[in-house]
């Protein structure tokens, strides 16, 4: 199988955020590349190993006009040789949204414009009909989210190698539903005994919580099955005026995460951040470890003779309004 990353990634107690009740740790996996790193090439070494050994010459795959997954898809198809193509959906325009589009169209991703989900994978289906490989979005399918599992498992190695306590709550960002199913699954399996706080970042609340709960449970043995209902707690406390939207608590968050070294960005990892402080204001778990699913690295050399942002296609840039 691939292997895009290097693992295990660090834990580190961030002192300057814990209370003398309650401990935060970071799980850097923002550092799993040096070239573009975060939680997405777990998924994609599984995702891409299976696209080689079904000899696919093309990826295709969906998500927002800043979507850092089509961005890693695009980086690292392009690595193996495979011409990547995404269909795009609306987003609210950032900096960050148009570094990521630029970022994309310069790894050669051909980017199509979608009105809708609906419309999106109409264009995704008349692609995989003429032999593309077709990777959902997010990398959120039962094969990519294995990639996930071994993170949980990962995780609990580190664990009984005594580098951090058990946690007794890890938070992450739940969009497309993969990286809380495939933790959930990972620790389970593992041994470990604390629950997975999935911070929701996007509705319908319900479809991607379904989506969550159904993939964890199959992936683990039917025995563990149960665990996974009561093992998931989701939060929805922190989504804002909705996906892409910046919420004033992530951008709280932000700033305090900027002053201990932690890169965030007001999609995801800001909301999810912000549910982590403020699960260590109320003090009920002694550890908490907050897992860092964005990318630390910097987007300028992906951004080396790219377009700029008024030569991008128009009809990409109104997707970012």
């Amino acid at each position: 199988m691939l292997k895009l990353g290097t693992y295990p990634t660090p834990v580190e107690r961030i002192h300057s955020l814990s209370t003398p009740g309650t401990a935060l740790w970071i799980k850097r996996d923002d550092l799993t590349n040096p070239v573009y790193g975060g939680n997405k090439l777990r998924k994609l070494e599984h995702l891409l190993s299976e696209a080689r050994e079904h000899n696919a010459t093309q990826v295709v795959t969906v998500g927002s006009v800043g979507s850092h997954h089509v961005l890693a898809t695009g980086i690292f198809g392009r690595l193996l040789g495979m011409r990547v193509t995404a269909a795009l959906l609306a987003q609210p325009r950032t900096p960050h949204v148009l570094e990521t589009l630029r970022a994309s169209v310069a790894q050669g991703v051909e980017l199509f414009p979608a009105q809708s989900y609906a419309q999106a994978m109409r264009s995704v289906q008349a692609w995989v009909a003429a032999g593309a490989y077709y990777i959902p979005a997010g990398g959120s399918s039962h094969v990519g989210t294995l990639g996930m599992v071994e993170a949980g498992l990962e995780l609990a190695a580190q664990v009984r190698s005594g580098e951090l306590p058990a946690p007794d709550l890890i938070v992450v960002p739940l969009g497309s539903g993969g990286t809380c199913a495939g933790l959930l699954a990972g620790i389970v399996t593992g041994g470990l005994q604390g629950r997975v706080l999935a911070v929701s970042v996007a509705e319908p609340h319900e479809r991607f919580e379904r989506h969550a709960r159904a993939l964890a449970s199959a992936l683990v043995p039917e025995a563990l099955r149960p665990f996974i209902l009561e093992r998931l707690e989701v939060e929805r406390g922190f989504l804002g005026a909705g996906y892409g939207h910046a919420s004033e608590a992530g951008a709280h968050a932000t700033q305090i995460a900027a002053n201990a070294g932690i890169l965030l960005d007001p999609t995801y990892t800001a909301k999810a951040f912000a549910a982590a402080l403020a699960r260590v204001t109320q003090g009920k778990e002694r550890t908490i470890l907050y897992w860092q699913t964005l990318s630390s690295a910097s987007l300028a050399p992906l951004l080396t003779d790219a377009l700029s942002a008024h030569e991008l296609d128009p009809n990409l840039l109104r997707l970012a309004s």
